[in-house]
């Protein structure tokens, strides 16, 4: 790669333009257009037919835009057809405008009037290139040539159609000049003579991205503090994503004095695409500004956008992707389990959850399947927290990390990912009402003074015994009762139990852990009785014992 054969091709702007850094957050959503129909549309590599277009439109007015341009009508009988769909069908609700795009040529300009006609609420979006290497290169014309071409246009569109809103884009506005970029918009306002109650959007595209982020916000700030009739302007930022970063050059736009976005949904458009309006309206929305759309059900909102348009949503696309939510590292899911009980005990604190910058259920997410995932790279805490969210199990601290390896060993080797019922086999099989070699049959309880006589009945390698044992408490006698039927000496180290269902008839869990020989053995109980629950459990934690001895 030659790096001496690139130049800056961007222009500053001739101040200082940056007290858009003086502010650190965007506090109201903008106007937002959809350009999906056409931007969008015109990206794909097999444009949607009249149906699908109609199915997307009504799509868009699900989510709440109520400015979507739907396409250049001009360009093809398409796109003309679906302009009349619309307005003939009824289809276009009466707080939607729809916005039409057309060059500055004026059989292009009558068509698209024409297709317009019967419609209630439209905007008129006209441009043409204002670069510099546009004029040289391409048109082959001086300034003052690009500027009669907009202002020609823009007289054609104020006498023939005075009664719709009107839109101006000098197309390719970060390569042209900003003393320029004013000058021509300066010069369509003074034709379309728009009024504080009766603004005209200058639209600013960032056609192909040529400079960072803060670049282009000092050029928009630029243009609002010095265009002649700034209080009758509507400013429009319309980023593209060719250095990947659209989203942030359409936030730094707004903090510059951008009123409205042009965008699509999950970013689709030429080249590497146009801003990403689902990712700047969740941004919003992660710091308690409401973005004024319907995105609460975002796994339809993609299915819809996938089968319409044949594109995919990449799983690691911000707020939408398949993965944004899932944690599969270990000290992830351990910060994301105890920031999630954190909420359950203060549920009406302000979300602050460790590694989820917004509640997953606000877009339709679930916790069960999105937010923590298991594999071998994955945690105790992370399989703790399947297991207790999925099946109920309140896996006790002492006993996670002897699960967590086992469930890992069982992902590496199998070099997958498991899946919240594989992981609950694993547990079952591993820990719940183990009965090898010893398997519990029946037994009784009696009291003698201040101690518990127990009688144990079991099943040892499927011949039937009675084991006699005492102590304290009806646990402490079965567990003399195992010490002294296998002269085996251990420790209890752990005995937790809790409901594992509610309601009647619900069962209850028990675990148990026991050290012997250096090593501390786990298991669990599950049985509707919790005394039946426990002794399962140290039968288990027993037999564990008795295979490793």
């Amino acid at each position: 790669m030659k790096s001496d054969k690139y130049k800056i091709n961007f222009f500053p702007p001739p101040t200082d333009c940056y007290d858009f850094v003086k502010r650190d957050r965007i506090t109201a959503p903008p106007v937002w257009c959809s350009v999906d129909l056409r931007d969008g549309n015109q990206a794909l590599v097999t444009p949607m037919e009249l149906d699908e277009k109609i199915e997307f439109f009504r799509l868009l007015v699900s989510l709440g835009f109520k400015e979507i341009e739907v396409g250049f009508p001009a360009a093809s009988e398409t796109e003309y057809a679906f302009m009349r769909r619309l307005i003939d069908g009824g289809l276009i609700p009466d707080d939607v405008t729809v916005q039409v795009l057309t060059q500055c040529r004026e059989h292009i300009i009558d068509k698209t009037l024409k297709s317009l006609d019967g419609v209630k609420n439209a905007i008129v979006h006209f441009y043409n290139s204002t670069s510099k290497p546009q004029r040289e290169q391409v048109f082959k014309a001086d300034k003052a040539k690009i500027i009669g071409i907009a202002v020609e246009a823009a007289e054609m569109i104020k006498r023939r159609a005075p009664m719709y809103r009107t839109e101006y884009s000098p197309e390719s506005f970060t390569g042209t000049e900003p003393e320029f970029a004013l000058e021509v918009c300066d010069a369509v306002a003074d034709v379309i003579r728009p009024t504080p109650d009766n603004k005209l959007i200058i639209n600013l595209p960032v056609t192909v991205e040529t400079s960072m982020p803060h670049v282009y916000a000092a050029q928009v700030e630029y243009m609002k503090k010095n265009l002649k009739r700034a209080d009758s302007v509507i400013l429009s930022s319309h980023p593209h994503n060719d250095r990947g970063t659209g989203v942030a050059d359409a936030e730094m736009a707004m903090l510059a004095g951008a009123e409205r976005v042009e965008g699509t949904l999950f970013g689709n458009g030429e080249r590497t695409g146009n801003v990403d309006i689902v990712t700047l309206a969740l941004n919003m929305l992660s710091q308690g500004v409401d973005p004024g759309l319907e995105l609460s059900d975002l796994n339809n909102v993609i299915s819809a956008y996938e089968r319409l348009t044949g594109m995919k949503v990449p799983p690691r696309s911000p707020y939408a992707g398949s993965l944004v939510f899932t944690a599969f590292s270990g000290s992830h899911q351990d910060a994301i389990a105890k920031g999630t009980e954190h909420r359950r005990k203060n549920p009406d604190a302000k979300w602050d959850v460790p590694y989820l910058p917004i509640d997953p259920a606000d877009v339709g997410r679930s916790y069960d399947g999105d937010v923590i995932r298991i594999n071998s790279q994955s945690g105790k805490g992370g399989i703790a927290y399947v297991l207790e969210r999925k099946f109920g199990f309140v896996v006790p601290k002492a006993m996670r990390e002897d699960i967590g390896y086992l469930v890992k060993s069982v992902s590496d080797k199998k070099h997958k990912e498991l899946k919240p019922d594989e992981v609950e086999s694993i547990f079952e099989r591993e820990y719940v009402n183990i009965a090898k070699p010893l398997e519990l049959g029946a037994f009784t309880f009696d009291r003698s003074g201040d101690e518990i006589l127990l009688s144990l009945r079991l099943k040892n390698d499927g011949r039937d015994a009675v084991f006699i044992g005492k102590g304290n408490g009806q646990f402490n006698a079965a567990a003399s009762a195992l010490k002294n039927a296998f002269s085996l000496d251990f420790e209890t180290v752990l005995y937790s139990e809790h409901a594992l269902e509610a309601g009647s008839g619900s069962r209850a869990a028990a675990y148990v852990g026991l050290k012997a020989g250096g090593r501390t053995f786990f298991a669990a109980g599950v049985d509707p009785d919790i005394m039946t629950a426990s002794i399962k459990a140290l039968i288990g934690a027993v037999d564990k014992i008795l295979k490793n001895v």
